[in-house]
């Protein structure tokens, strides 16, 4: 049955006319009965009958209509518990992020106070979006030239626009140099992601622009354990600028013929973001992204 259909049978019962159930909601008396009826085809027993030029309820019209008051207490209660629990401020709301957002983003979050249950997730770029099904936000990060993510499926609220830069040992022949260009970089050993990870995209355009195939030596998507395998001389590496600092014995150069950098993103489900807690911890990933990008 139609919960509007059940309300109009109600008010009839209450207001006593078709006319009188017209007036209070502002419709015609024609669309009044029109509705009465399509509830009529639903029902096993007559529900109005006419009585002289009025329309009334039958004794079973005046049960359903008895029954449709319980039905709207429930619905009351039901929207008044949402309601409650989209404005607690104690319901935890679950943030799963990739290894170097995680570092960046769950300590301040901790602080924070918020109700956050931390999740590292780091998975290839297009299982981002799925993730949203298991967690209330998800750090998400794709290339810059990469396709956005898939319209519709999840929210998606952008944080920042982060440059990545080459790493190198602090004692290389090109750690002098204040940029860097693909021929020169594409002839040394590197530390890649595993495949399906963002950051191997711009290795293949690297590889793509020197016209040679790169020698990866190492798959690690850890950027602090790339940083030391970079420290200790096993290769160059792409690193984030914002998200995490370089350990010691490493420099960052940016490449000069080629764009690198990605976006991070924050994915949901699109009703997740109606609670108040899920805002809150939103807002506090927007002031940590601020802060590391202004950070010198």
């Amino acid at each position: 049955m139609d919960l509007h259909h059940l309300r109009l049978l109600r008010e009839l019962g209450e207001r006593g006319s078709v006319a009188a159930v017209a007036r209070a909601l502002h419709i015609t008396p024609s669309a009044v009965s029109q509705q009465l009826k399509a509830l009529q085809r639903t029902a096993r027993a007559p529900l109005t009958e006419r009585r002289g030029r009025r329309l009334a309820l039958t004794p079973a019209g005046r049960a359903l209509a008895s029954a449709a008051v319980d039905v709207f207490e429930a619905l009351d209660r039901a929207d008044r518990a949402v309601g409650a629990y989209l404005e607690d401020p104690d319901e935890p709301v679950t943030v799963a992020a990739f290894h170097s957002a995680a570092l960046t983003y769950f300590p301040p979050l901790l602080r924070s106070g918020l109700p956050v249950r931390c999740v590292d997730a780091d998975v290839a770029q297009a299982d981002y979006p799925a993730l949203v099904a298991d967690y209330d936000l998800v750090v998400a990060h794709r290339l810059a030239h990469s396709p956005p993510w898939p319209a519709g499926q999840v929210s998606v609220i952008p944080l920042m626009q982060e440059p990545l830069f080459v790493a190198l040992p602090t004692g290389h022949r090109l750690a002098g140099d204040d940029r860097l260009a693909t021929a020169d970089v594409a002839a040394e050993p590197w530390i890649s992601v595993h495949d399906g990870f963002p950051l191997e995209g711009i290795l293949a355009a690297v590889a793509a622009a020197a016209g040679r195939p790169l020698e990866i030596r190492h798959r690690i998507n850890e950027f602090s354990v790339a940083a030391a395998l970079v420290a200790a001389g096993a290769g160059l590496a792409l690193l984030p600028g914002y998200i995490r600092v370089p350990g010691p014995g490493v420099v960052l150069r940016p490449l000069a013929d080629i764009p690198a950098g990605r976006h991070i993103d924050v994915l949901s489900r699109p009703e997740t973001l109606h609670r108040t807690t899920v805002r809150a911890v939103v807002e506090q990933l927007h002031e940590v992204s601020a802060l590391r990008a202004a950070a010198p």
